[in-house]
């Protein structure tokens, strides 16, 4: 459904299009000091300045209108409310009867019998990741009580690994860029998340382990297709005596970190690190041929709107986000 925890709870709502997103977060500890201006700077981070980004301006200003009072929460669950504003629905007035392929238009249409909102994508658009971040924002809030820092990085855009100790990567990324804007296409990623301060223990297995939780959420946003821990795929091309991690004194730090801190789906004090492969935006405006349900009959698709031509420049604070959330959870339960 639409919420996703334990304990520390968060539920989202909203269309693209609609007069207001937002999310609901339940068991938040009371006495955490919480403003507005705390969800600025992510808030930032998510919106789309730079090249290669969708041209959609929002100014995504948080409405705190529960769980807060004298800048403190409450403990009561908090809602924050955001207005969608910069909207242009005509430009999707066609796609439910001529679905964009690898989008949600199609089986959107079928679950919900056609009477989904299908304009910017409704519920199933990247806006809707706007949510996650704030509730992202409260879950490192209570983390940092926990001594736990995430962060998360591209490492790599269109198969070109980012170096950043040579200027020509950059370069190359940007030319790349420039290519799929010119060809009306669009570009994929990687971003890589490390959680740092994660304490022993923390994890319950089978069904909750770290690994189970954190991906759970992390395929809730939209172009996900992938998540490994640690050395992840590569894993199955090593040897044992080289994949284990070599434990070095009492606290449980290792040698190596090829499990990515998690065994037995329980974290073992090191980083928690995980990859995480973000799709091509599938909203491209070079004509595609797709199934035309009221023609009955395949036809070249020319989609109209303000796309990211490569939402992984956006993603990595959202990824942040979504494991803050679930650490968060497992810290709580």
């Amino acid at each position: 459904m639409n919420s996703f925890g334990r304990k520390f709870k968060v539920s989202i709502f909203g269309e693209s299009h609609g007069v207001n997103i937002g999310a609901t977060i339940d068991g938040t500890p009371p006495g955490i000091p919480l403003c507005e201006n705390d969800f600025a700077n992510d808030l930032d981070r998510r919106k789309p300045n730079a090249k290669g980004t969708t041209s959609r301006k929002e100014t995504d200003t948080p409405t705190i209108v529960s769980g807060v009072f004298n800048g403190y929460t409450t403990g009561a669950p908090i809602t924050i409310l955001f207005q969608n504003n910069n909207t242009i629905s005509n430009d999707y007035k066609n796609l439910a009867q001529h679905p964009r392929p690898s989008h949600a238009d199609f089986v959107a249409g079928v679950k919900y019998k056609g009477f989904n909102d299908p304009r910017g994508g409704g519920h199933f658009s990247g806006r809707i990741t706007l949510t996650l971040v704030a509730a992202g924002v409260i879950a490192k809030k209570i983390l940092d009580q926990f001594g736990v820092n995430i962060e998360a990085q591209i490492v790599s855009i269109a198969g070109v690994d980012i170096d950043n100790t040579n200027p020509k990567t950059e370069q190359i990324i940007e030319h790349k860029i420039e290519q799929a804007l010119a060809n009306c296409d669009s570009l994929g990623g990687v971003v890589k998340c490390t959680a740092k301060g994660v304490k022993v223990g923390i994890g319950e297995p089978f069904f909750d382990s770290v690994e189970s939780r954190i991906s759970h959420i992390i395929f809730a946003i939209p172009a996900v297709k992938a998540i490994e821990f640690g050395e992840g795929f590569n894993i199955a091309n090593m040897n044992g005596s080289d994949a284990n991690d070599t434990i070095i004194n009492a606290k449980g730090t290792t040698k190596t970190n090829h499990n990515g801190g998690v065994v037995g789906g329980i974290a073992n004090g090191n980083d928690i690190t995980f990859k995480v492969a973000i799709k091509p935006t599938p909203s491209i405006a070079k004509p595609q041929p797709t199934f035309n349900l009221e023609s009955q009959k395949i036809e070249n698709l020319e989609i109209k709107g303000r796309h990211d031509a490569c939402i992984t420049l956006r993603t990595p604070v959202i990824i942040e986000a979504a494991a803050a959330i679930a650490i968060a959870d497992l810290y709580s339960i």
